[in-house]
């Protein structure tokens, strides 16, 4: 069984910045794509970044030069920097691992960001 762990939500002021962890156990890591997802409340949950076990990444346009994608596979460990921070990335971010072979999807269960001064 495969889980992710995020941690380094919190409250920032708009202009700050925050970077999330996302720490997987199991030995799927090095295969699998990682993503951060987010949901603002009252919204659909949304891509924000991935990369891929080769290191490639896509972001959401609303996040590009913003945000920035990382993964340290001797940690198991995938991060999302953030930038520029403003009131309207608060949301819930969420960690994703995917096995595009098996069709398999791992969630973690998430950390508040909340961008308010």
């Amino acid at each position: 069984q495969v889980q992710l762990v995020e941690s380094g939500g919190g409250l920032v002021q708009p202009g700050g910045s925050l970077r999330l962890s996302c720490a997987a156990s199991g030995s799927i890591f090095r295969f699998a794509t990682m993503g951060w997802y987010r949901q603002a409340p009252g919204k659909q949950r949304e891509l924000v970044a991935a990369i891929t076990s080769g290191g490639s990444t896509n972001y959401a346009d609303s996040v590009k030069g913003q945000f920035t994608i990382s993964r340290d596979n001797a940690k198991n460990t995938v991060y999302l920097q953030m930038n520029s921070l403003k009131p309207e990335d608060t949301a819930v971010y969420y960690c994703n691992a995917r096995l595009e072979a098996v069709s398999m999807d791992y969630w973690g269960k998430g950390t508040l960001v909340t961008v308010s001064s």
